[in-house]
């Protein structure tokens, strides 16, 4: 981590172009060898803080409190994670600020922003994907109990085609959750769509990919202005804005 403060310092500082790998490595107190050894180049030093910062919020979702329904656990993390203060120190917003518009100017800085969003988006499925499980228990709907489904079959999160998870891609027999373009559905749908009691693999990556997508672009829209982190237009009202635009979501079960 110290290679990745060293680099943002340097890239906010000096900027991206005039920053040079070894410079990253001297600031750092780091041979260059050393500097290669973990990274392919300059812009990838930053992966590990902008990691870092991701993550946070996708575990703060799995430390919510049990009881919360999905929307006000991912309320809850946004709440405890991006409030300046509190979840953040404000001078942290800064540098995400700084280096969000760096990375709007450099192609090779915005894919390792997006890698590392795309692996908190995993780490976001898992969370959601025992959450749901752990209500769908508790509300007795059905919902596997020790990576079983009620019929034996694999359960969410564990090994299984798509029909095992809510449906039949292109017809055939869907046991749960129906079949897409035709065939029998016999529980929980109709054909054509997937039973909304069921959650299943690929809605659970769907609503991780969604309420992660209403977070960054909260993030993303508030650095590439002027408005103060703790203000009325930050991070938070944003992302809380895009999140209650999502309340029919139907969180698991897409």
């Amino acid at each position: 981590m110290e290679i990745a403060r060293a680099a943002a310092e340097l890239f906010m500082k000096h900027g991206l172009r005039a920053t040079r790998a070894e410079d990253i490595a001297r600031a750092a107190g780091v041979a260059p060898r050393t500097f290669y050894r973990y990274f392919a180049g300059k812009e990838e030093a930053l992966g590990p803080l902008f990691s870092a910062g991701v993550e946070k919020w996708a575990e703060a979702v799995r430390d919510a409190p049990a009881g919360l329904s999905v929307p006000d656990a991912l309320r809850h993390a946004v709440v405890q994670t991006l409030t300046p203060g509190a979840g953040v120190r404000p001078e942290s917003m800064e540098w995400v600020r700084s280096l969000l518009r760096l990375a709007e100017g450099s192609p090779a800085l915005l894919r390792v922003w997006g890698e590392a969003c795309q692996g908190a988006e995993r780490t976001l499925e898992g969370v959601l994907a025992a959450r749901l499980s752990h209500r769908a228990e508790v509300a007795g709907d059905g919902a596997p109990r020790g990576g079983e489904s009620r019929d034996g079959e694999p359960g969410v999160g564990e090994p299984g085609d798509e029909e095992s998870c809510g449906g039949a891609a292109g017809g055939g027999r869907a046991d749960r959750g129906g079949a897409a373009g035709g065939g029998r559905a016999d529980r929980g749908g109709a054909a054509g769509g997937v039973g909304s009691r069921h959650v299943t693999a690929s809605g659970i990556r769907l609503s991780a990919a969604v309420a992660g997508a209403a977070v960054r672009v909260a993030v993303e829209t508030w650095a590439a202005g002027d408005d103060p982190a703790d203000g009325p237009a930050g991070p938070v009202p944003r992302a809380l804005s895009h999140l209650e635009a999502l309340r029919d979501f139907p969180w698991g079960t897409a």
